[in-house]
Formats: C-alpha cells, structure tokens, sequence
C-alpha cells in the first residue's frame, strides 16, 4: 500500500487535471462586445489590451480554446509574405489557438502592420494587436495557455470568476 501511494504522489503531477483553468495559471479573454482582451495571470487581471476582431459576429468564433502554436514573425501563407515583411498583415508575433477544430494555424492573436484597425471590426476572424504589445503578450504565454472568446457585458473579473481563472470576489 505504501508503494502505491508512493508511486501515486510521484506520478500525479504528470496526469492531466482536466481542461478548466487553474487559478493562477495565466488565462486570456477577449470580449468582442469592447474588442478589449486581458491577460490574467496569479488569478488578477494583469492587462487589458484593445484589439480588432472578427467585420462580422460570427466570423471571430466564440468559445474557450487553447494556445497550440507560437511563431515570432510568422509567414503570412495566404499571400506568400515572409516573416518581417513590412507587408505582411500578421506583424511580428502569432499566438496560435484551436477555434473550430483547428491547429492553432487558422485563428490566432497577432500582430499587424496596419495599427490604424485597432479597436475595429476588421479581421476575418483572428484578434489582432499592437505589434509592441502582442510581442510582450507572446512571452507570458506558454502553449496550453486558455484563451475564452465571448460577446457580452461582464467585467473580465466576472469572466474570469465564471471559468475559474480568479476567485469569485478577486478584483
């Protein structure tokens, strides 16, 4: 019996503990009603960034996925421009997630080289940022990392409290 729970307390930080977040663990919402997206971090609202999201609703999917790519300058695949390219609309950072089955090359947080689309509904469904701020987003943020996308009138520290990333009455 001895062995077994020994073994036990070795092996359980390798089993998975589900997909919620844990508080602590650094967590993203972006909420398309304000185009704003936080960063949670040790279950606080570390940052609240502006964004550009989806020209439609439908077109930025809603829902809780997780981070599977990163690429600092990413190739811009659709139109054949290389990374650092002053022409290329992912600027100087890709956080890849897996919205709508996918593997975190589809839909992403970027960058841009038109800074002007902040704040708009502009993209054809990724988020896109500052270059100077996605770049420091991009280095907080390991694969795995949760990022929920949602439309409505919460607080983060409300969204944040309903999916378990912050305590309820942490603000």
């Amino acid at each position: 019996m001895k062995t077994i729970l020994l073994f036990m307390m070795f092996l359980s930080p390798l089993w998975p503990l589900g997909d919620n977040p844990v508080v602590g663990d650094p967590y993203v919402i972006i909420n398309k009603q304000s185009n704003e997206l936080a960063y949670i971090d040790n279950g606080q609202v570390v940052k609240v960034f502006d964004v550009a999201t989806g020209k439609n609703e439908k077109l930025t999917p809603e829902g809780e996925f997780t981070i599977t790519v990163k690429a600092a300058d990413p190739f811009y695949r659709k139109k054949n421009i290389p990374g650092g390219d002053p022409k290329n609309p992912l600027g100087t950072r890709w956080i890849g997630f897996d919205a709508e089955n996918s593997d975190g090359r589809t839909y992403g947080i970027h960058g841009t080289n038109n800074e002007d689309s902040i704040g708009t509904f502009v993209t054809q469904g990724c988020v896109r940022m500052y270059n100077e701020e996605v770049e420091i987003l991009f280095e907080h943020l390991p694969i795995g990392t949760k990022v929920f996308i949602t439309k409505n009138n919460n607080s983060f520290e409300e969204i944040a409290a309903q999916k378990g990333a912050m305590k309820k009455g942490d603000s």
